[in-house]
């Protein structure tokens, strides 16, 4: 669960500096461009984890399947939350890509740390 305590954080340090830099006026864009990252991150998270631990060797198969999800989920997302609840895109945009970047760094990184611990046990 250490990855997904990560991932919060990350998207709060996001939302902060969206907030401060851009001021009050940001949200509520800048909180709403940082939860479908979050959404996404945490879930695809749980289940990369869980089908490492099941079958290592179905992971990438996973992952690939993962992309395409999420390429559908974003697409809804912005979609939704820019022409139908009518967000500002600026800061909406903002918080989505920094929050985007913050969550896709963490999750390489404990991927790689949970791969690689599973390849030294071997």
């Amino acid at each position: 669960m250490k990855p997904v305590t990560w991932m919060v954080a990350g998207c709060a340090a996001v939302w902060f500096l969206v907030t401060v830099t851009l001021g009050a006026r940001a949200n509520p864009e800048a909180f709403w461009g940082m939860v479908g990252p979050l959404v996404s991150a945490v879930v695809s998270w749980l289940v990369y984890a869980r089908v490492h631990r099941a079958s290592p060797v179905r992971l990438t198969n996973v992952m690939i399947a993962g992309t395409g999800l999420k390429l559908v989920f974003f697409s809804a997302y912005v979609t939704i939350m820019v022409r139908v609840i009518a967000l500002r895109p600026g800061p909406f945009t903002v918080s989505l890509v920094g929050a985007f970047i913050v969550l896709l760094a963490i999750e390489a990184v404990s991927l790689r740390r949970m791969v690689m611990s599973s390849a030294a046990s071997a």
